[in-house]
Order: C-alpha cells, then sequence, then structure tokens
C-alpha cells in the first residue's frame, strides 16, 4: 500500500452531478466547485430541462450563483421525452448549449415522470445524435412492476441497451451511475463508443448499508445499492485505469425532512467528500497510479473536451478526515454521505 502523503492530478471532472434550482442550488453549488473544474448537470427539475431554451436558462440560473472568483463550468444535458425534436437537439449541440441528451425511463428515479415510455418513439433523436456525435446518457434501469428493484439494471441491458447499440452501433452512449457486474460486464464487451460513470457511495457500500439494523433512508439511491459480489466488481472496473470507465458522482441533495419520512426521497450528497473516498478506495486497492485516469482524464476523453490545464493535490492524513457538517439552507439541512470507513485523504491545493 503507498504511503505517499501528497498526490496532483488534473483538475477532476464530475460527469454526472445534479444541482437542482434556487436556494438548494445556492447551498451546495459551492461545493462542487471547490473540487470540480466541470460538471455533466442532470436535467431532472421541476420542470425538466427539456429544450434548448431551457439548457441556456439553467446555465445562466448557474453561473450567476457561482462564488464570485470562481472557474467552473457547467455542462448542460438535455431531458429526453417523447417529444422530443432532433433538431433543437442538434441545435442545442452545435452552439454548445447542451453536451449530452438524458433518458429518464418514465418512473425510475426523482423527477423522472415526463421520461421515456417507448425507446422506440426516440429513435429519429438518437439517429441524429450518432451523426453529430452527441453522447445519449441513459439511466439504466427498467421500470416493469414486475421485475425486482435489484434486477432492473441487468434487465434494462437486455431489454433496453442491447437493442439501442444494435441500431445504432456509432452513437456515443454513457451508461450511467453502474451498480452491478452485469453492467461492468456489458462495458468491457463494448467498444469505445460505450462508456460508463461510478459513483463514490457505489464503491464503498451494498445493500446492507441501507438495510441492516434499520432502515437508513441517507444510503437510499437509485439505482439502489446491490450485493457485496457487485460493488467489488465497480472497484475492479474503476481502478482498472480502463478509459471506458469514469467518476460521476451522482451527488444528490435532499433535505433531511425529505429524505427521513414515510417515502424518502432517493439520492446521496456526496461531492463535499466524493474525491477523498474514491482516493481511499484506490488506495486500499493499491491503485493510485490509475486515479488520475478515472477522476480527471477519461471523461474528457470520451467527451471530446481537453483535460484540465488546472491542477488539484489530494492530501494523505495520519488519522481519518472528520465527516463534513451538515449544509444548512433556510429549509433545512442536508447530511453529507458518510462512507461507513475511514478516510484519509482530503482536497488540498487546487492551482
Amino acid at each position: 500500500m503507498t504511503t505517499a502523503r501528497s498526490l496532483t492530478i488534473p483538475l477532476p471532472d464530475d460527469w454526472h452531478l445534479h444541482l437542482r434550482s434556487g436556494e438548494m442550488m445556492r447551498a451546495v453549488l459551492p461545493w462542487t466547485t471547490r473540487h470540480f473544474g466541470r460538471a455533466i448537470v442532470m436535467p431532472n427539475l421541476d420542470p425538466p430541462v427539456v429544450t434548448r431554451a431551457d439548457a441556456v436558462r439553467y446555465h445562466s440560473e448557474i453561473t450567476a450563483a457561482l462564488p464570485d472568483g470562481v472557474t467552473f463550468q457547467p455542462l448542460m444535458t438535455l431531458y429526453m421525452t417523447e417529444r422530443t425534436e432532433p433538431g433543437d437537439v442538434r441545435a442545442a449541440f452545435e452552439a454548445g448549449d447542451a453536451v449530452a441528451v438524458k433518458l429518464y425511463p418514465a418512473g425510475a428515479t426523482t423527477n423522472s415522470a415526463a421520461g421515456v415510455h417507448d425507446i422506440e418513439t426516440i429513435y429519429p433523436v438518437l439517429e441524429t445524435m450518432e451523426e453529430i456525435g452527441m453522447p445519449f446518457l441513459v439511466h439504466g434501469e427498467v421500470v416493469d412492476p414486475d421485475v425486482d428493484i435489484f434486477d432492473r439494471e441487468a434487465v434494462f441491458i437486455e431489454k433496453k441497451l442491447i437493442p439501442i447499440r444494435a441500431r445504432f452501433p456509432a452513437l456515443k452512449i454513457v451508461f450511467e451511475h453502474l451498480t452491478t457486474s452485469d453492467g461492468v460486464e456489458y462495458v468491457l464487451s463494448c467498444d469505445a463508443y460505450t462508456a460508463a460513470t461510478i459513483t463514490p457511495h457505489h464503491l464503498v457500500i451494498n445493500r446492507n448499508a441501507m438495510l441492516v439494523g434499520g432502515i437508513k433512508p441517507h444510503y437510499y439511491c437509485l439505482p439502489v445499492a446491490k450485493r457485496e459480489r457487485h460493488r467489488l466488481a465497480l472497484i475492479e472496473a474503476a481502478t482498472s485505469g480502463d478509459a471506458r470507465f469514469f467518476l460521476g458522482t451522482d451527488s444528490a441533495p435532499h433535505l433531511d425532512s425529505a429524505k427521513e419520512s414515510a417515502c424518502g426521497c432517493a439520492g446521496i450528497f456526496n461531492v463535499a467528500n466524493a474525491l477523498g473516498i474514491v482516493a481511499q478506495v484506490f488506495e486500499n486497492k493499491n491503485a493510485l497510479d490509475h486515479l488520475e485516469a478515472f477522476t480527471s482524464r477519461n471523461g474528457p476523453a470520451f467527451y471530446d473536451l481537453p483535460v484540465s490545464e488546472r491542477s488539484m493535490t489530494l492530501i494523505r492524513h495520519e488519522l481519518p478526515v472528520p465527516l463534513p457538517d451538515k449544509v444548512d439552507t433556510a429549509r433545512g439541512r442536508i447530511t453529507i454521505f458518510d462512507p461507513k470507513m475511514d478516510v484519509y485523504w482530503d482536497v488540498g491545493d487546487v492551482d
């Protein structure tokens, strides 16, 4: 195991992030801007970011809320619906107003009611995206009530993703927030047109964190954490250095009152300590030499963007780093993800 006390890498990017809007966004945005140079911003607001005009408005809201002197680039996405217009998608991409389109199967997660029921209805949009090289980001779960929630990802691959890939072989697809060995094996079976994001929380918890000793709502996310063998497969993929895997925090803030309720919201707010957790996972795997690829290089390569010219130094402390305090907002508090393990790494200087 490494004895390094610091590690300098290109400034990381977050390839899957929920910023919300309004006061919630203003409360959580500084955590992202401290740790990341760019982020793919999810479009599942209420109402969702469906059109180019929506993306322009949301981008303006984010940039207006940036702390003074902060350099941060929000990369906007469009929410795929069965009424999404190929021409609007093309215009948004060519103007730089949106870098990707996100698929939410209707009912799969937070604010997904406007999502897609019938995949074939969006094929004209996918044809345009394949032509222009615009990435298609998929929430990889089916929502059939006959499918067990722990099997949703595997069934999505079989029923939805494999047919899409066969129909659109050159479409750039990002399989978002992988949770299973099935997902890892699928991505490894594909060529460079397919990639995947992996979250910090799915690297360190399995479903026991949520279910053993009572219901733990702050470990409830969608897709849900799976068995231990799936977590180990995710660690193997993330630490391998394979260019098809990169960091997407899927940091998704909710007020504690919304999490700790009879119908608790799905989502884990982890961006405050995500990089320390990921560095610890890589150290435990004796794979710190591959950390830079996962956090800073693989994502830009897939999105045809330059690697950041700025750098970040991660510091390894002698004692475990304390869990950050909850985030206060005018409407309540937001709990920061507890990885249930000692983390010795923390973010140091950013140049």
